[in-house]
């Protein structure tokens, strides 16, 4: 860990609630939004996800899976977005949204029209945006977290 904890308290809710409450309260809010609102189908919403967290190394993203209504993606599915060009678990918009996240997170400059092409064929305007703000959130506070060295003992940030 590189910040200095008071004794007892948690890394997380030190770091994002009480070091910097005005900006932490205001990112743990976007980022538990990402969840509790997300439009995307579960498989798109993880792929991207985890192809984030593989590419940040965060340890708590890594092992973290979303649940919705008592449903989380399949034993396996991590391996099968490491492999996101050639798995056959993926249909066309999870495998989109895992490149995309690639994309996004290493060479967002190289996002020419013949990606969008394709992205505008699989996604609605709203989910292309709702997408894009999910992985900046993942991209912008998985890194935080990874660089701050509190990833290890990470939960999702409560307001």
């Amino acid at each position: 860990m590189r910040i200095d904890l008071p004794e007892g308290k948690d890394p997380i809710g030190y770091v994002w609630g009480e070091m910097v409450p005005e900006i932490g309260t205001a990112a743990s809010k976007f980022s538990l939004a990402v969840y509790a609102h997300s439009t995307l189908g579960l498989r798109e919403f993880e792929a991207a996800r985890l192809r984030i967290a593989q590419i940040n190394g965060c340890v708590f993203c890594l092992d973290w899976r979303t649940e919705r209504d008592g449903q989380k993606v399949e034993e396996g599915f991590l391996d099968a977005v490491s492999q996101w060009r050639t798995t056959d678990a993926f249909d066309d918009r999870t495998r989109l949204a895992a490149e995309y996240a690639e994309r996004y997170a290493l060479a967002h400059h190289e996002l020419d029209d013949e990606f969008w092409a394709r992205m505008s064929a699989r996604y609605s305007q709203r989910e292309i945006v709702e997408l894009s703000m999910s992985i900046g959130s993942w991209l912008a506070f998985g890194r935080l977290n990874h660089v701050l060295g509190i990833d290890s003992v990470c939960v999702l940030p409560h307001p």
